[in-house]
């Protein structure tokens, strides 16, 4: 199956086209999306997304640039989101100290709370890091220490230091679009060697589009090319990489069923 395993299509590059860049996913082979949320005081908008299309679904949680909006979100509040319908993670959540939007501290708190409701639901985590390597190894390896939780490190950048040592703890890795950028050559080496049976693709739209999309909006239209990269990468055929990733995102997405 084509499954893009993030996408944002709530947001506001898409109001003037919305359904037919849905449409054109659908025309593309794309089978499954993950309508990803920023915010939980957005949220309402991400799950009726998902309940309008029988091929979306969507997770529930705050950025790490939004997490000053609400610095006291509580795993309480997540679990309670997490109950309806359609559901079926926790996140986008993390560290960015990239930009820095938000208070480094909050940014951690906040953190907690998201991976605090993952142990809780068992639900799975999508973690969103940059720039914080340091910082993110320490926060989940004391997390799991407090008991195991799933969780994708979703387009993932970072170092290789930090991608080993979520890969011990059994991350599940998306691969995007910025693998196919040409400067990207270290981001290309981590793809090389991410765990085999744990890896998804994502376009992460309306940022990051593939080339030969590059420098357009992205859409879920354009997985085909992250997985023809994927498959390039690791030496895999193009329905290999596509069984590989479907199994990968199903073992990760488990409330989601498979057809």
């Amino acid at each position: 199956m084509l499954i893009d395993s993030h996408v944002n299509l709530h947001a506001t590059q898409f109001d003037e086209d919305r359904d037919d860049v849905i449409r054109r996913a659908r025309e593309a082979g794309v089978q499954l999306m993950v309508e990803i949320s920023d915010r939980v005081s957005s949220f309402d908008t991400t799950h009726a997304l998902a309940m309008a299309h029988p091929e979306i679904w969507c997770t529930v949680g705050t950025h790490p640039h939004e997490s000053k909006e609400n610095p006291d979100l509580s795993p309480v509040t997540l679990i309670a989101l997490a109950k309806r319908e359609k559901v079926v993670g926790i996140g986008e959540c993390g560290l960015d100290f990239h930009y820095d939007l938000s208070p480094r501290e909050v940014q951690a708190k906040v953190f907690r709370a998201h991976v605090a409701a993952a142990r809780e639901t068992g639900l799975p985590l999508v973690v969103h890091t940059r720039e914080a390597d340091d910082a993110m190894a320490q926060i989940l390896t004391e997390e799991h220490a407090n008991g195991p939780f799933k969780f994708l490190m979703h387009c993932y950048t970072s170092g290789p230091e930090l991608a080993n040592t979520a890969a011990e703890m059994g991350a599940w890795f998306s691969v995007s679009g910025i693998a196919t950028f040409r400067a990207a050559e270290e981001v290309r080496a981590l793809v090389r060697n991410m765990p085999a049976d744990r890896i998804l693709v994502e376009t992460d739209c309306p940022y990051l589009a593939p080339v030969p999309h590059r420098g357009r909006r992205n859409e879920p239209a354009f997985i085909g090319h992250v997985l023809d990269k994927l498959a390039e990468l690791r030496g895999w055929s193009r329905d290999e990489a596509e069984q590989r990733t479907t199994d990968a995102f199903f073992a990760l997405f488990d409330r989601i069923p498979r057809p």
